[in-house]
């Protein structure tokens, strides 16, 4: 089966993951959140397998934080 590489513009990535514009924006310059990649002139987007990464990151830290002790 043939792996795509399906770009998410900024829209569809707040929606995704629930962060505002200047959040995503913020951690960006911080390297924690995955950078964008420039698609034209003034066009940026984000890979889904990064966001999805991010995401299942984000979601097992979470709960190895507030798991059962």
């Amino acid at each position: 089966m043939k792996s795509t590489n399906r770009i998410l513009k900024l829209p569809e990535v707040i929606q995704v993951t629930g962060l505002a514009r200047s959040t995503i924006y913020l951690w960006m310059k911080d390297k924690a959140f995955p950078t964008q990649i420039k698609l034209g002139e003034r066009s940026v987007g984000w890979l889904e397998k990064d966001i999805q990464g991010w995401l299942d990151q984000r979601i097992s830290q979470s709960r190895e934080e507030g798991g059962p002790k």
